[in-house]
């Protein structure tokens, strides 16, 4: 079989603006391929779109199938990289049976799926029951698009989910989550003249996705600059500016902090950030070897934020749990509950936010882990809130669609594919409680480095997935 449709869709795909909340553009691409095919096509109010289409002859009465992927997009790039995600298509490379975006995401999570499910709905001539095409909104910042799904607006009895990224596993259950924001108010204080002042900046970490690569062992460049700015506080340095890691459902892969400091501390700050700097390159050494620092010095701020907000913030980020909390005592190797330190950022004038996010299968344990979060920047004097909680996916390994699917992979492949759970969040918790008769299953190619520059997608596997897909379709 050849992916060369699927890739062609994905080319087009590269090329639309698609970033979370910001989803018009290939809203509006779905609805004129639908149109354009004389595909029944269906809009919800937040953007969700479903594009409808009739059976194969023959194949009337089998039951129908939603194949579902969203159609927003984690958009991230390296620091001095020139690139409008609101109009600069992404640039890639095709290197060694990989496509590759060298310096921002890819986007292939999620749009491999969309290209995949434009290529079936274009190509009359395969064997199928019934089709519902589901693309969802705002997947990546809380789920939006499927937490709005009305009841009637899916009629399917089987969803095969596309937002998978390991060729050769079959996905049947995933994570709940819930974001936690914790907001310091401060005030400035003037520094004295005679202060010198550098900025010092932890990059090169990996980063990834907070869910599905929190045991990886990847350095949080949130966390490290907080353990460098707490390792200097008995020198009596004054924060002056502060900012870090971006996406909520991404590791921090760069941080960097202004201080202000007397001139006479100046060579044992700087010793002290090349000592830390030392030590995380040997604790990183297999699992992030990039991840380094930098320190210049910059010209003297007029301001800084007050001393008692700035010691209290750089305790909290110390404090505050990141990264695997807890293994399952079920599934082998997956990780249970987790929480992600992902960034701080100053805003509105006089106020320091902390995103996070936490993660597991138990809710009790999600609530937990939110708990420890909040007891961390509560105690330290912020105001902390809690939002965009969704359920996990509840593994049913009786699944109808998951006996067709492994059938499918042996036959085709010769082996058998791994069936497990994923610790990351996808829609499938969310359609499971509106849907409750849903059956689903999640697949798709390997991706590598999901939400972080650098992403790219194994071209070998795009063909698996693809025949995988279309013998599901025709056996299910």
């Amino acid at each position: 079989m050849n992916t060369e449709k699927v890739l062609s869709f994905f080319r087009e795909i590269v090329c639309i603006p698609r970033e979370s909340g910001h989803e018009e553009h290939i809203i509006a691409y779905l609805q004129k391929f639908a149109a354009d095919r004389n595909l029944e096509c269906k809009t919800d109010e937040v953007g969700n779109v479903l594009i409808l289409k009739q059976a194969s002859a023959g194949y009337e009465n089998r039951p129908t199938i939603a194949l579902q992927s969203h159609s927003d997009m984690v958009c991230e790039k390296n620091a001095g990289v020139e690139h409008d995600f609101t109009k600069d298509p992404i640039r890639y490379v095709i290197e060694n049976g990989w496509m590759i975006a060298p310096d921002t995401t890819l986007g292939a999570d999620c749009g491999i799926g969309i290209a995949a499910t434009l290529a079936i709905l274009d190509d009359n001539s395969l064997e199928h029951g019934p089709l519902e095409c589901l693309f969802t909104v705002s997947e990546e910042t809380g789920l939006d698009g499927a937490f709005a799904l009305k009841p009637d607006f899916l009629k399917s009895k089987i969803l095969i989910n596309l937002d998978s990224e390991d060729e050769g596993q079959l996905f049947v259950g995933c994570a709940g989550g819930v974001d936690t924001t914790a907001i310091f108010d401060y005030k400035t204080k003037k520094l004295p003249s005679n202060y010198v002042a550098a900025k010092f900046r932890i990059y090169g970490a990996k980063g990834g996705h907070s869910g599905d690569d929190i045991n990886k062992g990847r350095a949080n460049a949130v966390q490290l600059l907080g353990r460098f700015l707490y390792e200097i506080l008995p020198y009596g340095i004054e924060l002056c500016t502060i900012g870090g890691g971006n996406k909520r459902n991404a590791i921090a892969r760069e941080a960097s902090a202004v201080i202000a400091f007397a001139q006479k501390n100046e060579d044992e700050i700087i010793a002290a950030f090349n000592r830390v700097i030392k030590e995380i390159s040997a604790e990183y050494a297999i699992t992030d070897p990039a991840v380094t620092g930098s320190a210049e010095p910059v010209s003297l701020p007029e301001n800084a934020i007050d001393a008692g907000t700035a010691s209290r913030l750089i305790a909290a980020l110390n404090a505050a749990p990141h990264g695997v909390l807890a293994m399952s005592a079920d599934i082998e190797g997956l990780v249970e509950t987790s929480s992600n330190l992902a960034s701080v950022k100053m805003i509105d004038g006089n106020k320091i936010r902390i995103g996070s996010s936490q993660r597991s299968a138990i809710n009790s344990a999600r609530h937990f882990a939110a708990q420890r979060f909040e007891a961390a920047f509560v105690n330290a004097g912020a105001t902390v809130t809690h939002e965009s909680e969704y359920p996990g996916w509840k593994p049913n390994l009786d699944s109808r669609i998951l006996d067709i699917s492994r059938k499918s992979y042996v036959k085709l492949f010769g082996n058998e594919p791994i069936v497990r759970a994923i610790h990351a969040g996808l829609e499938c918790g969310l359609f499971s409680d509106k849907y409750p008769c849903l059956d689903m299953i999640s697949f798709g190619p390997t991706l590598v480095g999901v939400h972080a520059p650098g992403e790219k997608l194994d071209l070998a596997s795009l063909d698996k997935f693809w025949i995988l897909l279309l013998d599901v379709l025709k056996e299910a």
